[in-house]
């Protein structure tokens, strides 16, 4: 049982791995299930067994995209012990994640513009919201998010908005967007977004006036 539980994660990666070749080489939008099939040497029933379809084949590649970014960016912020640091790290990771693994990212980028059925949209929500909680509740207990309404919003728009916007234009217009710009320049700005933010309340002590418990 083990080997063939083997075999069928080993069928699985091969196939998501396929499927980001055929997008790299043909985008995203040019690409079809019988594309990533002939890429990755599979039958028919192999690759229909594996996913029901091909938002199947990409949603499952979004998440073991989602997996391998927010690990890194989880460990980088984790190590962080002061807001600001938690915040530089924050986005210093994303980034360097992203231009490290371009081909991952590229397809992260273009594959979050398309829309998705309500199936998988919100098992892809729910499953990054599972990956980024360790990671948020160490910004919560910073005070990252103190007065935020929505850690979601706070992380992906207010913190990570710039760096979101930089990166979609270094995929679509190679060139217009300089690497060490983006690294040198949007750490601070988002430290800079992040002070503008009730910074009374963001410095406060938790309510019941215990001290943030530090790692």
């Amino acid at each position: 049982m083990a080997v063939a539980r083997q075999s069928g994660v080993a069928r699985r990666e091969a196939l998501l791995d396929a499927a980001l070749r055929c997008f790299e080489q043909r985008g995203l939008l040019r690409t079809g299930i019988e594309d990533v099939r002939k890429e990755a040497g599979a039958s028919p029933s192999s690759v229909y067994h594996l996913f029901e379809d091909f938002p199947a084949l990409v949603a499952a590649l979004l998440e073991r995209t989602f997996e391998r970014l927010l690990g890194d960016v989880t460990a980088r912020v984790r190590a962080a012990r002061t807001a600001r640091s938690a915040v530089r790290a924050l986005v210093s990771a994303h980034l360097t994640w992203v231009l490290d693994h371009e081909a991952e990212a590229r397809f992260m980028y273009q594959a979050l513009a398309l829309e998705l059925d309500g199936h998988h949209r919100a098992a892809l929500r729910e499953t990054k919201a599972r990956l980024k909680a360790e990671m948020t509740a160490h910004l919560a207990e910073l005070g990252v998010l103190a007065g935020a309404r929505s850690s979601e919003v706070m992380v992906d728009v207010v913190l990570l908005g710039a760096a979101h916007q930089a990166c979609r234009a270094y995929f679509s217009a190679p060139g217009a967007v300089d690497p060490a710009w983006m690294k040198a320049t949007l750490p601070d700005l988002a430290c800079a977004a992040l002070a503008t933010l009730a910074p009374k309340e963001r410095g406060s002590p938790p309510a019941n006036g215990a001290p943030r418990r530090r790692r």
